[in-house]
């Protein structure tokens, strides 16, 4: 440990001294005493100035290679690639359930897409009101199985009709040309639009009408408890 620091100290100093010693011995010989002392004590004040520079020489070097080092591991931080954040597992439904649930999703994506693609705003409406209709259609199957039969129906022709002619919107609105043809065909798309917001507004409320008979029953079943145990304002009718 000791020889370590021995040689991590620097030399300079040492070299400094020897440099006045040898030039004060060129300039005046060193006979006396006074001058003897005189040089001993350059000696020690340039030997001091010395360490003291090339000390704080080091420490600055020192404190550089720790700021570039700093810099340097933060570098590394930043662009290390992030691990990946495990997505939370989509909850498992009834085979028939999950079918609804998949054919769903891809008609959403597809619709996104179209969504995104036609530059008309009005159309764009009514895509994002298909869009908002059909997951409330398919939320149903979820939260009533019994629906399935009629989802199936809807998301096997009603929606992929309406996606193909909108597709076919698409293209022909990306042609830029107003011909008879592509202008009466677009015309006609837009008005099936219209009716098939219309029909998919109609079957969702249709695919909660057994759940609004049974909130019926189980209101009248309330009000004749009520009545029986004179819990109700209408009880003395």
């Amino acid at each position: 440990m000791k020889k370590t620091e021995r040689k991590n100290k620097p030399v300079s100093p040492i070299y400094a001294v020897a440099v006045v010693w040898i030039v004060c011995s060129a300039v005046a010989p060193i006979y006396t005493v006074g001058r003897f002392f005189f040089t001993a004590l350059l000696s020690f004040v340039v030997y001091c100035a010395v360490r003291v520079l090339v000390t704080k020489r080091q420490q600055e070097r020192d404190r550089k290679q720790a700021e570039a080092a700093s810099a340097q591991a933060k570098t590394e931080r930043e662009t290390k690639p992030k691990p990946k954040q495990a997505e939370p597992p989509k909850p498992k439904y009834p085979p028939e359930v999950q079918a609804i649930v998949d054919e769903g999703e891809r008609a959403h994506g597809e619709l996104e897409r179209l969504y995104a693609s036609i530059p008309d705003l009005a159309i764009k409406r009514k895509v994002r009101e298909i869009i908002d209709v059909s997951d409330k259609i398919v939320a149903d199957a979820v939260t009533d199985p019994s629906d399935v039969p009629q989802i199936k129906k809807f998301l096997d022709y009603y929606l992929p009709t309406t996606i193909k002619l909108l597709n076919a919107y698409d293209r022909m609105g990306a042609q830029g040309i107003e011909g008879e043809n592509i202008s009466g065909t677009m015309e006609r798309i837009e008005t099936m639009l219209d009716s098939s917001i219309a029909a998919f507004k109609k079957l969702l409320d249709n695919l909660f009408q057994d759940q609004a008979i049974d909130i019926e029953t189980d209101i009248a079943v309330m009000n004749t408890l009520l009545r029986r145990e004179g819990l109700s304002d209408e009880a003395g009718l």
